[in-house]
């Protein structure tokens, strides 16, 4: 995997995330290049990145082994489009996107393309992500060991149907921003409650833990669950949070799902 060639068409979030998990690896690959239409977010890149190679052209990254498309939905397909002369007929083509399906792809590339499609999640900067993936019909067992080994670097990657997709990138993708602003307030109202780094370092996460698991394990329904705790300060407010929930989230998830 390490003596492939890695291409990045967009070098902004979640490039940066990918890197970051293979340089705390020690396996960043000998031949990295990263495009960008912005300079400023090539610059702060190769910053921290200094091994890798960054261009305003998205032509180099395309020629590479492998060729993560790291961009948004909308100018997703007319860079393909761009681009589609210069990708290596062997190469697989790696789109982090929500909404552009494989066979959307395999239309602007060609039938026999080598595609996948992962939804990446913020965690793999320190390697614990979960990332779901889709194969195309054209990616060999022998090239889904190698992408295994490059996609364990970044955590867990489920395989998965294609059409569920767009329902992890909302639930599992964009899941931690829900919740590390809360997490951030406990801890510091931990703070202002006399509790050590070290103490809420520990806590924070134990209970994170516990919670989870209390409600996929215990066997207990929801409000079952929810009783084991006799006093709710945020009672008032948790019917407008969950309508705010259900109204954002779904009209995104309907979004993203309306090809």
């Amino acid at each position: 995997m390490l003596n492939k060639s890695f291409g990045f068409i967009g070098g902004g979030r979640v490039a940066k995330i990918l890197l970051q998990a293979m340089n705390n690896k020690g396996m960043m690959p000998a031949e990295i290049v990263v495009s960008d239409v912005n300079a400023d977010v090539l610059e702060k890149l190769q910053n921290q990145f200094p091994k890798i190679k960054v261009t305003q052209s998205n032509v180099e990254p395309a020629k590479c082994d492998y060729v993560f498309i790291s961009l948004h939905p909308p100018v997703l397909a007319q860079t393909l489009n761009d681009v589609n002369s210069h990708i290596n007929h062997e190469a697989i083509v790696i789109s982090l996107a929500p909404k552009i399906t494989i066979e959307k792809i395999e239309n602007i590339l060609g039938k026999d393309s080598k595609v996948v499609r992962m939804i990446p999640n913020a965690p793999s900067i320190i390697n614990q992500g979960y990332n779901p993936v889709v194969y195309s019909k054209n990616i060999s067992a022998e090239e889904k060991s190698e992408l295994a080994l490059l996609f364990e670097i970044f955590g867990e990657y489920p395989e998965v149907d294609e059409y569920n997709l767009e329902g992890y990138a909302i639930l599992t993708a964009m899941g931690p921003t829900y919740l590390w602003f809360q997490l951030h307030q406990l801890q510091e109202l931990g703070s202002y409650f006399g509790l050590t780094d070290e103490e809420l370092k520990k806590g924070i996460p134990a209970m994170v833990k516990g919670a989870v698991d209390t409600m996929f394990e215990s066997g207990l329904n929801c409000n079952e669950i929810i009783d084991l705790i006799p006093v709710k300060p945020l009672a008032n407010n948790e019917e407008s949070i969950v309508n705010m929930y259900r109204n954002n989230l779904t009209t995104l998830f309907d979004k993203l799902k309306n090809q």
